[in-house]
């Protein structure tokens, strides 16, 4: 059955639209077609949080509140969910629990970035379970920059208000959660036609199809990325397949090697599970770009896009993960590493996408690190990203795997590197900046806008010697921003 029309809650009605353009953003609907100004355009590029919205969506019976950046969220992607901005917050002209304590705090001065805050903070009111602490909320807010106020008052606006959502959302949480699940119809979503639409399959065999159908169209499932390529390259997409909706490509699953991520698993809901595989996973998540940025994004999205700079593929490529890609009826499976071929350029056949990433586990005497390096500390591509796998045993490196993202046109294994860690003492610190050398064997770094060669060569170097360091036990993690052993206490 296919459905013609996308379909969401709003202030409590359903919305119907049945003609758009299929790049149209929601930032661009709110704007130039419902006229709701309130949420305003500052990057356009999913960095700056100005317009930042909460889309509702029942998962396991209950309701989930998540931030997204409108600019780079298509109207398509809504479909099924309940959409809140700024203007529906007041109750009958009584502010909301977080616009009244933004204002009795002076968490405002211009008011640009403010709509967003509030929508970030609205959506951290309904997802912290109890009275919210400072780190958390600063986490909530790595999206949202505000160039005049200041964080202070604001931070000390969601300390005062972020302690149990009681609002009239909650109030009416199960008539809406019935408004939800009734648009729910297992109908596949096409708006346009053979040469222009929005697609938004409901099933995997629906993809299956739809993609050998159309393998010239463009597969969305977050948006944080082609959301740039329609915002600031002005790419004339014309067929987009939205994924959001197939539910086995939603699944997690715990096999007996480690874990099973569906291609449209969020970096939020992937973010515990694979944290709980080492600390340092925890901290790159909790880092990798916003929280709006990883309620959107998705663990096959951020595989799919080969992108040399990805956060998530290194760290994966070091643990011995494998992708799983379906054309047609047709599934296979490859290791990862080599997944990616060439800058831009990955092994997979037109009509062809990626379905799950299987993850194991750490073995035992097996340990991981990773490193993220950005120029700024929250919500930046990294300009270096190392990972290590390393298996020790009678105070020795028996085996390694080292990937690096940001040192090369894709994410790739550094096997020069592996080889003159592989047998070496942990007590041997002569021959520890000899496989940090190494790493000029196996990488000649670009110069751009995030790094210069001679830099991204000299911080991967150090990075070698850091985790060998590390687990050597000469370091104590001082040189971090976020202690290994405070991310693992905080995951706990």
């Amino acid at each position: 059955m296919t459905r013609n029309v996308l379909q969401f809650q709003r202030c409590g009605r359903t919305i119907r639209i049945g003609e758009f353009l299929p790049r149209t953003t929601l930032l661009d609907w709110l704007r130039l077609q419902e006229r709701s100004t309130g949420t305003k355009e500052g990057c356009a590029e999913g960095d700056c949080g100005a317009c930042a919205v909460v889309v509702v969506r029942e998962r396991d019976g209950r309701l989930y509140y998540e931030p997204l950046n409108s600019c780079i969220t298509l109207l398509g992607q809504l479909d099924g969910a309940e959409l809140i901005t700024v203007e529906d917050l007041a109750d009958d002209g009584v502010l909301h629990p977080v616009q009244e304590a933004m204002a009795r705090e002076h968490g405002s001065q211009c008011g640009f970035c403010t709509p967003g805050i509030v929508m970030s903070l609205f959506a951290h009111y309904h997802e912290c379970d109890g009275p919210t602490t400072r780190d958390r909320i600063n986490d909530a807010l790595a999206g949202n920059l505000c160039r005049c106020t200041g964080y202070r008052p604001i931070v000390d606006a969601a300390l005062e208000v972020c302690n149990g959502a009681d609002d009239r959302f909650t109030r009416n949480a199960a008539t809406r959660r019935r408004a939800i699940a009734a648009l729910d119809d297992k109908a596949d979503l096409l708006v346009g036609d053979e040469r222009a639409f929005l697609a938004a399959p409901a099933s995997e065999q629906s993809l299956a199809r739809l993609y050998a159908q159309h393998p010239d169209a463009t597969i969305v499932a977050g948006a944080t990325d082609v959301g740039l390529w329609i915002t600031k390259k002005l790419t004339p997409i014309e067929k987009i397949i939205h994924v959001g909706r197939v539910a086995e490509l939603s699944t997690i699953e715990e096999t007996f090697e480690g874990y099973a991520f569906g291609a449209i698993v969020s970096l939020a809901r992937a973010a515990p599970v694979l944290g709980s595989i080492d600390p340092d996973i925890a901290e790159v998540l909790r880092r990798f770009g916003s929280i709006q940025v990883r309620a959107g994004g998705t663990v096959g999205g951020n595989i799919a896009n080969g992108s040399p700079i990805g956060d998530l593929a290194p760290m994966l490529i070091a643990l011995g993960a494998t992708v799983e890609l379906r054309h047609g009826e047709k599934i296979r499976q490859m290791p990862l590493e080599n997944f990616f071929l060439d800058y831009g350029k990955q092994d997979r056949a037109r009509g062809e996408f990626v379905r799950r990433l299987l993850v194991p586990r750490l073995p035992a005497t097996t340990h991981f690190r990773a490193f993220k390096i950005t120029k700024r500390f929250d919500e930046d591509i990294s300009a270096v990203l190392a990972a290590f796998c390393l298996k020790v045993g009678g105070g020795r490196i028996v085996d390694a795997r080292v990937a690096f993202g940001g040192m090369a046109g894709i994410p790739k294994r550094a096997k020069s590197v592996e080889a003159s860690l592989s047998g070496l003492s942990l007590t041997d610190t002569q021959r520890w900046r000899a496989a940090a050398d190494a790493v000029g064997k196996d990488f000649t770094p670009l110069n751009d806008l995030r790094a210069s060669a001679v830099y991204r060569a000299r911080v991967a170097a150090n990075l070698v010697v850091k985790a060998i360091a590390e687990m050597a036990g000469v370091s104590s993690g001082v040189t971090r921003l976020a202690d290994r052993r405070m991310v693992a206490d905080a995951a706990e």
